[in-house]
């Protein structure tokens, strides 16, 4: 996340990539989980010599749309991992699952990968929504404004760990008692918290109070709408609305004609978005260079600041370095 030295966000696109880790099937045929690991680090070590900003980690534990005995690496192993297989890129989750890890002990965990990859990671965090992973994984699934406020609460005490000495925190759902968090990273004044989220009046507030970034999807009305939300939230609790970077989920399939892109998606595992292929094929990146031009300044409009593609054929590599090539490196 790139500031001024106001502590304003900078206002130019920048974009970054989902890592391959399996999630959708991207190992399809491989047996070898030594070959997908390195066919992964060849997707981050690819994204940061062409120029994007973060490779992100997904925290699911077993393959959507459906679950197979197919490959798929865990999310902080792998963001641990290709921190220390990469250079300058940085590294994330997109998002981690609050309900996975007690928010103590996940502040350390971040804390501790700041260090490994010299000040390089984004914390992602959302408040859950994949029951069948709760359920095969043996956690309870709370109904969805439980897991918001512990949401709430999770991102006080991580914030606290990273800020403060020794932290207690009492809260409903979750309590620590001068919790020694060191060391707390390397970045200052702390690792950026992104947390990701639909809801506008619940999640949205929980953003203005606690993110530095904040993430979604939708089309570009939506986008524009949810944005408007945030400010009006940020204006309520007196924090500067443009000190939140904004964040967009895009999938990612580049042909030479728009028909092209679209059989490219659908050769490819098709990547776990809501709205289906309908809305995929409207607001996606999934046309030609023209039409994913078009998209960019559609999101870029309504105040989206960075993109997070979603390529449907990143361990091939091509459509990175294409997008790269049209769209960042020759900006």
């Amino acid at each position: 996340m790139l500031q001024d030295s106001e502590g304003k966000v900078s206002m130019s696109l920048t974009y970054s990539i989902q890592l391959p880790q399996g999630c959708v099937q991207e190992f399809k045929g491989t047996p070898d989980p030594i070959e997908a690991y390195e066919t992964m680090t060849a997707v981050a070590q690819t994204a940061e010599e062409y120029g994007y900003t973060t490779v992100w980690a997904v925290d699911h534990f077993q393959t959507l749309p459906e679950p197979s005995q197919e490959i798929f690496f865990e999310c902080f192993t792998t963001t641990a991992a290709i921190a220390r297989d990469t250079k300058r890129i940085r590294v994330g989750q997109m998002v981690a699952c609050n309900s996975y890890r007690n928010p103590a002990l996940l502040a350390k965990m971040a804390s501790t990968i700041d260090v490994l990859s010299h000040g390089r990671l984004t914390l992602g965090l959302g408040a859950g929504y994949y029951e069948p992973d709760y359920r095969t994984y043996g956690y309870e699934f709370p109904e969805g404004k439980v897991r918001i406020r512990q949401l709430r609460e999770a991102a006080q005490i991580i914030r606290a760990m990273w800020t403060e000495s020794a932290p207690t925190f009492e809260g409903t759902y979750y309590q620590i008692h001068d919790a020694i968090n060191q060391p707390k990273g390397v970045q200052r004044p702390h690792i950026p918290l992104l947390i990701a989220g639909f809801g506008e009046q619940l999640m949205l507030k929980i953003v203005a109070e606690s993110a530095d970034i904040y993430n979604t999807i939708g089309d570009p009305a939506t986008l524009k709408r949810k944005f408007a939300v945030l400010k009006q939230h940020c204006e309520t609790i007196g924090r500067d609305y443009e000190s939140i970077q904004r964040t967009a989920n895009v999938p990612l399939a580049i042909g030479d004609t728009d028909e092209k892109a679209r059989e490219l998606y659908r050769s490819k595992v098709t990547p776990f978005f809501p709205g289906g292929d309908d809305f995929l094929f409207a607001n996606g990146f999934i046309g030609s260079i023209d039409t994913i031009r078009q998209r960019i300044a559609a999101l870029e409009e309504v105040g989206v600041q960075e993109i997070v593609l979603w390529a449907v054929d990143a361990t091939q590599l091509e459509s990175i370095r294409r997008f790269a090539r049209e769209f960042i490196l020759s900006s």
